[in-house]
């Protein structure tokens, strides 16, 4: 057997799944100038949430990081994940927003594209497959693994023997939640490498506690590269740490040719930079985690679960959140649970909980998915359920990318007219993140203030005001979080929150059954609607909640503006 490469996944998965993506630029480069020394197959550096992440939280522009990243990683191939059709957002974008984004990402130093589909459907994943190839870079193809009823062993050699005639330099196994038994990644691996013949990666997730045993049955049945990390961001809901494995094949038919000296001084830059975002590394997303092997939630899904059930005051629901979630699971068909179908599915679930009723609340996506909208469930969905949870609609066979128009000039006009643009990738930043992107392309965004150590107790106590509202962030989510006492003392009346939102009955109040944001109203002061008309649309664990009249009227009053966040019980809209 050939020497074992890898690819170390510290500047891009290793924070996203531990510390919310929150690694700033500075400190990659700190570790980036350590990493280029160590003859590692790929750094994965790019891509997923960070994207997202540079513009909403640190203001870091996300094309200036991987530019400087590149000027230190001459020899070590930067690499990227994308999410086919999705890139690095959360819905499908035109063909010609794809061709110009992987442009733009190889031209800026991405060498190695890992891409991928939530559900596995390549007809997602042609497109942005073709453009990687046409910018000469590497295309790493990519299963996104899971297990059901539906998914087996045969079927996924049978994805990757596809992968490969579309071109696919390499085969990635994508176990995102760290479900892949030691077993079945030998024969995984095993009848993949009988298919094709191009290397074959495999990345997971230490959360189960299985991966160490799961990659070592992959070194034995001829994995060509392994995902790993730096052992101050691994383990948990990382991945496995790439010192032991490294240390773990000298001297083998494997070794890595990785000095454990160069490692070491990678790993003693890293424990500077961890010390930094200590505070943001839940030990929820450190300890091993048995459930994620019956409920397949990735990384922080379950952290963001038990966040979004604290907001509505309903954390003692969550044992009936997570049965409800491989309910839904099958009712749409068994998609693998990755971004954006575990936002999706979990999201679903937890309203099916906290609504009285299942699907009697339905979020946008999955008003989209049971279209078609997302692509090919894995199992055919059935026609009955999609009836009874939206009603009749028109679903789409064909690939949902060709129901949308060009936007890129469109929105690069749209753009520059509000002065948005300094630089080409400026338009691709605003196409992907529209709600966002404008105060941060404006400079009118702040970074938020670094996490500071945990401070010890004061030795007096000192007289302070009490906060009626903050904001706090959990596993890359942020909360509005009101007060309403401390230590029995009012702070904020029942009746109005600190924006002078009303709470409790209103005649003809619409209230909002979620924590969550405005993001998009749709009616106004004076508008005549109708039972079920939307009246505006909230944002919570990244998916769209519409909040409808339950009764014909007239809106008489509007609380709230776009970006307001508002809480369960908040006092939206009155229709009378």
């Amino acid at each position: 057997m050939t020497q074992l490469k890898i690819t170390d996944t510290t500047l891009r998965d290793a924070h996203q799944s531990l510390a919310a993506t929150r690694m700033r630029t500075e400190d990659m480069l700190s570790l980036a100038a350590e990493m280029e020394k160590a003859g590692f197959w790929s750094v994965e550096a790019w891509g997923g949430a960070t994207f997202d992440t540079c513009i909403r939280y640190l203001n870091d522009d996300p094309w200036q990081r991987l530019r400087d990243l590149r000027e230190i990683f001459v020899k070590t191939p930067i690499q990227m994940l994308l999410r086919g059709q999705n890139l690095v957002g959360y819905k499908h974008y035109p063909d010609d927003v794809v061709d110009r984004f992987i442009s733009a990402a190889a031209k800026n130093g991405v060498g190695v594209f890992r891409v991928f589909d939530a559900l596995n459907d390549i007809r997602n994943m042609q497109r942005s497959m073709q453009a990687v190839i046409d910018n000469g870079c590497h295309l790493q193809g990519t299963i996104s693994y899971t297990t059901s009823p539906v998914h087996s062993i045969a079927g996924f050699v049978d994805l990757a023997e596809e992968l490969y005639s579309k071109g696919c330099n390499s085969i990635c196994i994508k176990d995102m939640a760290g479900l892949i038994m030691p077993e079945a990644a030998r024969e995984l691996i095993t009848g993949i490498k009988k298919r094709v013949d191009i290397p074959v990666c495999l990345h997971t997730h230490s959360t189960s506690g299985i991966a160490p045993m799961s990659y070592q049955a992959a070194i034995e049945a001829g994995v060509d590269i392994l995902d790993t990390a730096m052992s101050p961001f691994a383990g948990g809901t990382s991945q496995p740490a790439t010192e032991s494995i490294v240390a773990s094949l000298a001297g083998t038919a494997r070794d890595t040719g990785i000095s454990l000296e160069t490692l070491r001084n990678i790993k003693n830059e890293a424990v500077k930079v961890r010390g930094k975002y200590d505070c943001l590394i839940d030990g929820i997303s450190m300890r091993i985690d048995s459930d994620v092997l019956v409920y397949q939630l990735p990384g922080g899904m379950i952290s963001n679960l038990v966040s979004q059930l604290k907001e509505q005051n309903a954390l003692e629901k969550l044992d009936e959140v997570l049965v409800e979630i491989p309910q839904v699971r099958a009712d749409l068909g068994y998609p693998p649970l990755v971004t954006p179908t575990s936002q999706i599915v979990g999201t679903q679930a937890v309203l099916n909980v906290l609504m009285g009723g299942r699907y009697k609340t339905v979020t946008n996506e999955v008003r989209d998915y049971l279209r078609g909208l997302y692509g090919k469930s894995p199992k055919a969905l059935d026609l009955a359920f999609i009836e009874s949870v939206v009603g009749p609609v028109d679903r789409i066979e064909c690939r949902p990318a060709d129901t949308l128009e060009p936007v890129y000039d469109k929105m690069k006009a749209d753009a520059e007219g509000q002065g948005l643009v300094k630089k080409e990738e400026d338009v691709l930043t605003y196409i992907l993140y529209p709600a966002i992107a404008p105060a941060f392309l404006k400079g009118e965004k702040k970074a938020e203030p670094m996490p500071e150590p945990k401070a010890a107790a004061p030795a007096a106590a000192v007289d302070y005001e009490i906060p009626r509202s903050m904001e706090v962030e959990v596993d890359g989510e942020v909360f509005a979080v009101r007060i309403l006492s401390v230590e029995g003392e009012s702070v904020v009346s029942a009746e109005a929150d600190a924006n002078h939102r009303p709470r409790g009955d209103v005649p003809g109040g619409v209230k909002s059954s979620i924590q969550g944001m405005v993001l998009d109203i749709k009616v106004q002061a004076g508008q005549k609607v109708s039972a079920g008309d939307t009246l505006l649309v909230l944002e919570a664990m990244k998916m769209e909640n519409p909040v409808v009249s339950p009764v014909d009227g007239t809106v008489t009053e509007i609380f709230v503006e776009n970006g307001a966040v508002v809480q369960s019980g908040d006092v939206l809209v009155v229709v009378k």
